[in-house]
């Protein structure tokens, strides 16, 4: 049949997408986090972070985590080892926010961000981890 396309057979083609996601999300919050990070504490409705540089420098960490997915995208089986640093990010951040919401130096509302940077992308990233990233380099 003319104009059907067949099914992928590529076993990491659902993962690149999500990857490819996770570049574009990625990309885009690091830049509003650099270039106008008042609007993301208006969204969350809480009072910015001072100095505001510090929360721009976070901006500029997640805009990098956006290369390494779309390493991972392109080529999940020969960039695999980096799906481990996404983890890290993905997991030490939550900590770090439980740790500093628990001492009074984060609102809890500021956790919904956590939601979308960090949450959603586990079940992805952990399946993909612990199916192809498992073996040394």
């Amino acid at each position: 049949m003319e104009g059907v396309q067949p099914i992928s057979k590529d076993p990491l083609q659902g993962y690149k997408r999500w990857f490819y996601a996770a570049t574009a999300y990625n990309f885009l919050w690091g830049l509003i986090a650099i270039l106008a990070p008042y609007k993301i504490f208006l969204l969350l409705g809480i009072p910015p972070f001072q100095p505001m540089e510090a929360f721009q420098c976070i901006g500029m960490i997640v805009g990098v985590y956006a290369y390494g997915y779309y390493l991972l995208a392109r080529d999940p089986v020969r960039y695999s080892g980096l799906i481990w640093v996404g983890l890290a990010g993905k997991t030490f951040g939550p900590i770090g926010f439980v740790f500093a919401a628990l001492q009074g130096h984060l609102p809890w509302s500021f956790g919904f961000n956590l939601l979308f940077n960090d949450l959603i992308w586990w079940p992805v990233f952990w399946s993909f981890a612990l199916r192809y990233a498992r073996k040394p380099l």
